[in-house]
């Protein structure tokens, strides 16, 4: 039995925010039943599609944020009597769609919820149910920039704009509030035995999850500054990738304030005979190694030219220092690491064909792992499928 086996949940969603919401707890055993119009939902309109054939059942985007779903066409708000029939036997139902689409679609939640008083329902909004900005619509590049993510992502060469982190970050953010939400108000209705409706703003979720921004700001009244590759801060820090002898590049980060990190580096560039003067008690000091950062900086970049990454990785962990392999997504299906722990997943689709899917982020000590389901065609399950059969008529 999986952490969610007998959740049942309906997903009616136009955004990755509710798809990715509702694909990690039908990755953990929920019974995941997908609301799709006739046309189906917008993310099977999204490339790049499997074998070039843009069909509505060939988008490997929707095939990556529908896994483990059952799919039920239903035109709403035509077939609103299917929908509430649903409802009657489920536990959550997530609704990501701004409040305009949520009235075209012939949802109103707080009717939805005062006839399933046990029913968890999940509001995922552009900017929430309420406020001057509630009626505003969204993308994954609005909500980074309203949010403040955006400001931070980018160059050091403040003349051209930010640049918007790929894959959909502002959306991914919500949906693990979303998911965090959904367990939250599932412990509560143990309690109370009453669901409630959740108001989940893809803007708040952003605006609380800018990193140092934030606090920097709150405090001393700073503003941090994009920094490529690098964490933002009030001023420039030093850069931190290096290519290496295989053409690759490391992430590392030396803190020059730190007498202890700053040691390991002199010890293991020492035991290449690379250090050099860095060896000599004046760099002991941390006055003198700010003084001498450029030239610490040049050492360095000769120091991993002449290492390949993954062992420069290796040996530097080793020894305690904060540093990395900057992987293409190519290496990353390749990780030794993640291969080890089996995150990776073989999916077999409908043709009998398989495709390497990212697994679990997650795991339960106490509970087994199911595995992944391929994404359904378009309307593949039936509503009357997904019901309890009627009682039997009085008299019969």
């Amino acid at each position: 039995m999986t952490i969610c086996s007998g959740l049942k949940v309906v997903e009616i969603a136009s955004d990755p925010a509710g798809e990715m919401a509702g694909r990690l707890l039908g990755q953990y055993g929920a019974d995941l039943i997908k609301v799709e119009p006739p046309e189906g939902s917008p993310t099977r309109r999204i490339g790049p599609y499997a074998g070039g054939d843009a069909s509505p059942n060939a988008s490997l985007t929707y095939w990556y944020y529908n896994t483990c779903k059952r799919s039920v066409v239903l035109d709403l708000p035509t077939e609103s009597a299917s929908l509430d029939h649903l409802l009657t036997v489920a536990d959550v139902l997530i609704v990501a769609a701004s409040l305009s689409q949520q009235e075209h679609l012939g949802l109103d939640l707080e009717a939805l919820a005062g006839k399933h008083p046990r029913l968890i329902v999940v509001s995922v909004t552009p900017f929430g149910r309420i406020g001057p900005w509630s009626r505003y619509e969204t993308s994954d590049l609005v909500s980074l920039a309203a949010g403040g993510l955006l400001n931070s992502c980018g160059y050091d060469d403040h003349s051209i704009p930010p640049i918007r982190p790929a894959e959909n970050q502002a959306y991914h953010v919500a949906a693990s509030f979303a998911l965090i939400s959904i367990f939250l108000a599932l412990i509560t209705r143990t309690r109370s035995g009453s669901g409630q409706i959740i108001d989940l703003s893809v803007h708040d979720a952003v605006a609380v999850s800018p990193e140092l921004a934030n606090p920097y700001w709150f405090y001393p009244r700073a503003l941090v500054h994009r920094q490529t590759c690098r964490h933002a801060q009030p001023t420039p820090t030093q850069p931190a990738i290096f290519p290496t002898l295989d053409g690759r590049y490391v992430y590392f980060t030396l803190i020059l304030a730190d007498a202890k990190p700053w040691q390991s580096l002199v010890e293991w560039m020492d035991s290449m005979g690379l250090a050099a003067d860095l060896t000599e008690p004046e760099y002991g000091a941390l006055s003198h190694r700010q003084a001498n950062f450029p030239h610490i900086q040049q050492m360095l970049e000769s120091f991993f030219l002449v290492q390949e990454a993954g062992s420069a990785y290796h040996e530097g962990q080793a020894r305690g220092l904060p540093i990395a392999v900057i992987n293409s997504p190519d290496d990353v299906l390749l990780d030794e690491h993640l291969l080890a722990r089996r995150f990776f997943e073989d999916v077999t689709h409908r043709d009998h064909s398989s495709a390497t899917y990212p697994g679990a982020p997650i795991r339960f000590s106490s509970h087994p792992y199911a595995g992944q389901v391929a994404a359904p065609d378009l309307g593949s399950t039936h509503v009357g499928d997904l019901l309890p059969p009627a009682p039997p008529a009085i008299g019969t």
